[in-house]
């Protein structure tokens, strides 16, 4: 189907959005089209999720119009959103575990016989039919949390398309995904957008925008920048633009001065949720002034390891030795106070306190102790003027230490736990998915201060989905496959082929040569 450029569907015009004094939307104007895959490119907090919750009805407008297929129309809630056509699959699912696929989907447009008894067969069909129309190839009766997070967008997408959805918009779509889940996504949406779907992505990665999008439009904080075509610009250029100067893509680092080692985990076993063994037989060392990348596909043990070393999942056999201290099924509090700081996989279930301000979750590991607490009296003076001074080292927005935590972007989530970890100045920082949902800037910065950590003989365990981050970052790198350590190879040496190899199981370095 070929892409008609002179239907606008969306236009926005003039769009400014305030909450109090804040600006977060400021005179922005949007213009999308039928068939097209439109980009949304911006820093942490530069105001896109905001604009498209505008457009969604999540939130009025302070200022401004919006247009849907010529004419005006006033969307003050979702429901009238959905009612004309757009559908919404935001960065954190909204899904119920415990239902069934096709239960998530028809929840609110219940399909029904008579007497009011629910017609899951029908709605079943139905949802079959959507999912092979657009190759999406999702099993309607999978129990939610029995499916891969890749499967979970996938059945946001359904439910968006069986409401009637012609205009997608798709928060940071690829944060949670493995690889090849964000290559299937990536097909899923020209697939989409083939058959006149109209798309808008909200995204960070720039390698993506270049893969997918037809158009781009540029928001730095609050104003729209430009609106540029994808393929007449390169990626330094979309970069250049979200943060208003020139970004590196390669980390800059010196050779390593390894030290002792000061953390190792010996022989270790792991259970997940179904009592089966998550890690089976892992060891690796951890030495003073390096950083250890581990490699892997996503569900290969990496979750329930990080739990295990850090006291939240009890660990079934094994040692894990930290400091020259036997640390094994300590409290995490324990664990904290031997010497580790964590950043853990995910930022809303285990690194925040969502109700919280920002600064109450920056001291969350500290508060017992002084100069933020005398004599068990918390001193709201010191843990303000703490809080204020780690939002501007870390560029935390909004610039508010009582702005509440879970109001954050996700990627301003993330800068608070990284603010507080790397500040508790460990001797073991463990990185779960640092960078995940962080733009272009934020991710140099977060390297930058890994390679800092590094560099003033902190030992750092980097876990990531990223090869290239893994390949950038890491000094050595430790690939995991069925929850054990298959290799450990210099950084200088690893390439994509030779990791994908391992990842997959395919033996040692020796073998994959």
């Amino acid at each position: 189907m070929s892409i008609d450029f002179d239907a606008k569907v969306i236009e926005m015009k003039n769009i400014t959005k305030k909450f109090g004094d804040f600006v977060a939307n400021d005179s922005i104007d949007l213009t999308v089209h039928k068939g097209e895959i439109h980009a949304l490119l911006g820093e942490n907090g530069a105001g896109k999720t905001t604009l498209m919750n505008v457009l969604y009805g999540l939130y009025e407008p302070t200022f401004g119009e919006i247009y849907l297929n010529g004419k005006k129309i006033d969307i003050t809630n979702p429901s009238i959103a959905i009612e004309n056509g757009i559908g919404m699959v935001h960065q954190h699912f909204m899904l119920i575990e415990t239902f069934t696929v096709v239960e998530n989907i028809m929840l609110g447009m219940e399909t029904t016989q008579k007497m009011g008894v629910l017609d899951v067969r029908r709605a079943t069909k139905e949802v079959e039919q959507l999912s092979q129309k657009y190759g999406l190839h999702v099993d309607p009766n999978a129990k939610i949390h029995d499916i891969s997070v890749g499967m979970q967008q996938r059945v946001e997408i359904l439910k968006a398309l069986y409401r009637g959805a012609d205009i997608l918009i798709l928060d940071e779509p690829t944060a949670v995904l493995t690889p090849q889940e964000i290559d299937e996504l990536m097909q899923i949406m020209r697939s989409l957008a083939s058959q006149g779907k109209t798309i808008i992505i909200i995204t960070h990665k720039l390698k993506e925008i270049k893969q997918v999008a037809d158009f781009c439009t540029v928001i730095r904080r609050g104003k729209k920048i430009d609106t540029v075509k994808v393929k007449d610009v390169t990626e330094e250029d979309l970069a250049s633009m979200m943060v208003g100067r020139q970004v590196s893509f390669e980390v800059d680092k010196g050779e390593a001065d390894i030290g002792d080692v000061v953390f190792k985990v010996d022989n270790l076993v792991i259970k997940d949720n179904r009592k089966l063994k998550a890690v089976d037989g892992l060891s690796l060392e951890l030495h003073r002034g390096e950083i250890l990348g581990i490699a892997g596909v996503d569900g290969n043990g990496q979750s329930e390891f990080i739990e295990g070393v850090t006291g939240l999942r009890p660990i079934e056999s094994g040692t894990v030795n930290l400091n020259g201290k036997d640390v094994t099924n300590l409290s995490p509090k324990e664990i904290i106070e031997s010497g580790m700081s964590t950043i853990p996989e995910d930022r809303q279930k285990r690194g925040l306190v969502l109700d919280f301000t920002v600064a109450e979750n920056m001291i969350l590991e500290n508060y017992h102790k002084e100069p933020f607490s005398t004599k068990g009296r918390l001193n709201h003076k010191e843990i303000s003027d703490y809080s204020k001074e780690l939002i501007d080292k870390f560029d935390v927005r909004p610039r508010n230490e009582k702005h509440i935590a879970g109001e954050l972007s996700g990627g301003n989530q993330q800068k608070v736990i990284l603010a507080r970890e790397i500040s508790n100045d460990p001797d073991v920082l463990i990185a779960a998915q640092p960078t995940r949902g962080l733009d272009v800037g934020a991710i140099e910065y977060v390297h930058r201060y890994l390679v800092e950590q590094r560099d003033n003989g902190k030992a750092v365990l980097l876990i990531s989905f990223e090869l290239d981050e893994i390949m950038n970052v890491s000094d050595r790198i430790a690939v995991i496959f069925n929850g054990k350590i298959v290799d450990v190879i210099d950084a200088k040496i690893a390439d994509e082929r030779t990791l994908g190899y391992l990842m997959a199981g395919g033996g040692t370095i020796d073998e994959a040569k």
